[in-house]
């Protein structure tokens, strides 16, 4: 009997398990497909096995038509675009005694880990927001001046989503025309420090730590993420001539004239207009024969495109029909409307844009490829695993997946005025 006694007041991993998924598995889901516009209404799946996808993609007709006579048979060009999957994760630490603390009240153990939950899913996704706007480099920016342990990042690379208090980075030495992870400023071993202060007026971010080898001209790295973030928006949406000079291809297909973004303009400064915005939708429509429905722009922008819409402007709660998340919840999202050559679009602000540009999007050609099981991390039984030399245990949420985006459905104006 005693020992049956004792076997109760000892925490039972395996009921907090449980807990943690039957209170959190819902919450997880919501977060994941409500952190912004896009992530919300882009298409998801978690079938992603075998170590590449690949994806046929036609380039031309077939090319065997004519009149007036029997015409000669042409084969259609066919390209293969192939995924690779991309770790992504976010980790957080729940200490043993304030589990310990809330064992004869479940609701105080769910009041005490729920804030842990949430944040460590609203900071994946608002890493997974900054990749699916950015290049796939992981760069968050460059470096302007020096001043001990305080950074200037400069005007043409600073976004002020890039930075957060508390975020881990790394620096690399760009002299050395090399981006692998040997060349980060402190030796062959990456060195990551906390960023402890963020000024967005002035471009400046504080480090924990003061580095003698770092330059002017380094970047700054989310931790580990160097060339090992999925595909995103800025670095896919390029002209043919942008993506051959930077020798990318998306996907391993060369660039080509329906392998490259449907609508490209550089403003060179000047105001966003409704004819640059009709302009692009006509141009998209014209290459791949689809409009966007989805206008996506810095909230600069946004500012600018409300005042030139101020007598035609239409507010609305969007929900894409069928658009759920996989624990059934409802997507939706409060907008402006665009009165495009199809119909009436949503525009959204989004804070991972660059203050230049606008996105002109088709959400039904991107897609978050994942592999089966992405969540949290519960192969030993547990999501819950001790930290070694700690008193505290870990939990790991996260997977493997790529972001796969079409470009030719897609456009974007950037050089905007600001």
């Amino acid at each position: 009997m005693a020992g049956e006694m004792n076997s109760q007041r000892l925490f039972d991993l395996q009921e907090a398990q449980k807990l943690f998924k039957i209170k959190y598995e819902k919450l997880s889901e919501n977060v994941y497909n409500s952190a912004n516009v896009l992530l919300g209404r882009v298409k998801k799946s978690y079938d992603f096995v075998g170590q590449k996808i690949q994806i046929t993609i036609p380039s031309s007709f077939s090319g065997g038509v004519g009149s007036g006579s029997l015409p000669k048979a042409n084969v259609a060009i066919y390209e293969r675009a192939e995924l690779e999957a991309k770790k992504m994760y976010a980790v957080v630490e729940i200490d043993r005694e304030t589990i310990k603390a809330s064992l004869k009240d479940e609701g105080s153990f769910v009041r005490a880990t729920k804030e842990v939950v949430q944040k460590a899913v609203e900071s994946f996704m608002r890493n997974m927001s900054r990749a699916l706007f950015s290049d796939g480099t992981g760069i968050l920016g460059k470096i302007e001046a020096i001043n001990g342990n305080v950074l200037t990042i400069t005007e043409a690379t600073f976004k002020e989503a890039n930075f957060e208090e508390r975020d881990l980075v790394n620096a690399l030495d760009v002299n050395s025309g090399d981006y692998s992870l040997s060349t980060v400023i402190g030796g062959s071993t990456p060195e990551t420090q906390e960023i402890t202060a963020v000024e967005p007026e002035t471009r400046k971010v504080t480090l924990s730590g003061t580095h003698t080898g770092l330059a002017v001209g380094d970047e700054l790295i989310m931790q580990g993420s160097h060339k090992n973030d999925p595909e995103g928006l800025k670095g896919v949406l390029q002209t043919e001539t942008e993506l051959t000079a930077a020798g990318k291809s998306p996907y391993g297909i060369s660039p080509a004239r329906r392998w490259s973004a449907g609508h490209v303009e550089a403003a060179s400064q000047a105001a966003v207009s409704t004819d640059m915005l009709n302009k692009a939708m006509l141009n998209i429509k014209k290459k791949c024969g689809k409009s966007p429905n989805l206008i996506v722009c810095s909230f600069k922008q946004y500012e600018k495109i409300l005042n030139l819409l101020e007598d035609k402007k239409r507010y609305q709660v969007n929900t894409r029909a069928g658009l759920k998340s996989k624990s059934g919840a409802d997507i939706s999202f409060s907008g402006v409307e665009f009165m495009s050559v199809d119909g009436p679009i949503g525009i959204f602000p989004e804070r991972f844009v660059e203050d230049d540009r606008i996105y002109l999007l088709n959400d039904s050609h991107i897609e978050i490829k994942h592999r089966p099981d992405f969540g949290w991390f519960d192969d030993d039984g547990t999501v819950f695993l001790r930290k070694p030399s700690d008193d505290a245990y870990e939990a790991r949420y996260g997977g493997y997946l790529q972001v796969y985006i079409n470009p030719c459905f897609h456009g974007v104006i950037k050089d905007l005025s600001v």
